[in-house]
């Protein structure tokens, strides 16, 4: 690595991917020196990751190796020119950070669910100007997320970024956090001016799962990727399955293809005319879903008026059953159809009442 990255330049621009990488938990000098040299054979890598406290679910879980490892994590900026990064969930963990010349932090999402402990990290990080990421909450809750960038920027901290990092779910899925892709997206549209990088290891919980999510996060336009690296990951002390190698992960990077984000000015005119066929379509769902909710209103009136419930739940059951085997006929996601109609079915009982 041939010179530091200036990481407030990309926050005014974030123009390039941005690739942090290391292991989920500073274990050892060895383990980290290790993992810092594999990293530094991989240009794209301009942040080194470490975790040196765990907000582990059980208390005989390895929980950190404390302050000793913030010395490991400087050496290692000192030997390969990294800038260097932690989870902080305490005034006390960020007082240590700035002591041992951590370079950027993190609000883990444990601690996001909290708007006290938010609050009192603001306070003590007021006067540091320390660029600071917010991991996404536990729970698909937006407004809290929102709310922490919210907290900070009153404190003064102008770096603002997100790290999208799924969410849980009490629902068996393929990954370990769910990504549910549109809140992040709908946080781009809200506030445009913070950057968001997708945590992959997190969302997928297993190596096997890497290469695709990163390949969809960077079509949806990310601005770069958190990726848990160890140089042996089967020995992690933790989340061991979703680490990989420098080597892997040096190998990952290079089969992601990188699509731009404007199409160029032949292509262009076609994308334009199916874009016209698409607005054709949205106007036309739209007209049918109006004429839908009149009909819908006629038939509350004639409830009303002769007395019958407004709930039908027979009737509701079975055009749940037709509406999911026509989109199964018609190659459509199923989630998505029942999603839509049970959207439209409540918006037509409201009507009704």
């Amino acid at each position: 690595m041939s010179e530091v990255f200036d990481i407030r330049c990309w926050f005014k621009k974030p123009d390039e991917l941005l690739l942090v990488s290391g292991p989920c938990s500073v274990e050892s000098r060895e383990q980290l020196l290790k993992t810092a040299e594999g990293l530094s054979l991989i240009p794209e890598v301009k942040v080194l990751r470490g975790g040196i406290w765990k907000p582990r679910t059980r208390p005989d879980a390895f929980e950190g190796i404390g302050e000793e490892g913030l010395k490991w994590m400087r050496e290692a900026k000192q030997k390969y020119g990294f800038l260097i990064m932690t989870e902080v969930a305490i005034p006390e963990h960020l007082e240590l950070a700035l002591k041992y010349g951590i370079d950027i932090i993190w609000i883990g999402a444990r601690t996001v669910v909290n708007p006290f402990s938010v609050q009192e990290l603001a306070d003590s990080l007021r006067g540091t100007d320390i660029p600071v990421f917010v991991k996404n909450p536990m729970a698909p809750d937006l407004k809290l997320w929102l709310g922490a960038f919210e907290r900070l920027a009153t404190a003064g901290i102008s770096c603002l970024g997100g790290i999208h990092r799924g969410f849980a779910s009490y629902e068996e899925t393929p990954y370990r956090n769910e990504p549910l892709w549109e809140i992040p997206i709908e946080l781009n549209r809200l506030r445009p001016d913070i950057p968001i990088l997708t945590d992959v290891s997190h969302i997928c919980g297993c190596r096997e799962l890497l290469q695709e999510t990163a390949q969809k996060a960077l079509d949806l336009d990310t601005s770069g990727f958190m990726i848990e690296s160890h140089y042996k990951p089967e020995e992690a002390l933790t989340d061991a399955k979703q680490q990989i190698t420098p080597e892997s992960l040096r190998k990952a990077l290079g089969e992601l293809v990188i699509r731009q984000p404007n199409a160029d000015k032949k292509d262009e005119v076609i994308l334009q005319s199916l874009r016209k066929d698409i607005d054709k379509i949205d106007d036309d769902l739209l007209n049918l879903l109006a004429k839908r909710m009149n009909i819908s209103e006629e038939i509350g009136k004639f409830k009303k008026k002769h007395k019958v419930t407004v709930l039908q739940k027979e009737r509701w059951k079975q055009i749940q059953e037709n509406h999911i085997n026509k989109g199964k006929m018609l190659g459509l996601n199923v989630d998505s159809v029942k999603e839509i109609f049970e959207i439209i079915h409540k918006d037509s009982i409201d009507r009704q009442l």
